[in-house]
């Protein structure tokens, strides 16, 4: 049997870059550096407010481009495993037409994680309805609905890192809950 092997969220970066987050860890300093940047989570919670905070972004960037007809938090995306989001594309002839069905479904582990972060994954997803390779185009497209897309990217994989090397969540639910009631 072939063994899992745990994804390297911080490939491609530079090995003093790595190193220093891994140092960061090992000190225990990582998640207050990661909750001092990204102190609160957001209160995008329900199916409905993910799919009206996704239509928001789209109409501000991407007018143009086609309906979406679902949005959703899955928790059968596993981030560790797999992806942090998906978005499918289907078409249908329907009579003389051709129909296209369009879903987003962002992991449900962002449900209880810094706006930033939430939408650095929607903006992902929501580019890759005008451009499906992850080329420059993509990222210029990325870039364009969110300046600091980049930054936050690097700032997601390394909490992803983070996550996976101590097994503690930054942003929990209690603690959004008591945000909401605040």
């Amino acid at each position: 049997m072939k063994a899992v092997s745990t994804p390297n969220y911080l490939a491609g970066y530079p090995i003093s870059l790595v190193d220093q987050v891994h140092q960061l860890i090992a000190q225990d300093r990582l998640g207050d550096i990661l909750l001092k940047k990204y102190p609160q989570a957001h209160t995008v919670r329900t199916d409905r407010a993910l799919y009206d905070y996704v239509h928001e972004i789209k109409a501000e960037y991407l007018r143009n481009a086609g309906q979406l007809s679902k949005v959703e938090y899955d928790n059968k995306i596993h981030v560790i495993r797999n992806a942090l989001g998906t978005h499918t594309s289907v078409s249908r002839v329907q009579g003389s037409k051709l129909k296209t069905k369009r879903e987003i479904r962002v992991a449900t582990m962002f449900r209880t994680m810094p706006g930033e972060f939430l939408r650095m994954i929607v903006v992902h997803e929501l580019a890759h309805i005008k451009e499906r390779e992850h080329d420059k185009a993509f990222y210029q497209l990325c870039q364009h609905m969110e300046p600091d897309y980049h930054q936050l990217e690097f700032d997601l994989r390394v909490y992803l890192t983070y996550l996976e090397t101590t097994g503690k969540s930054l942003w929990s639910v209690e603690a959004v809950s008591s945000v909401d009631k605040a």
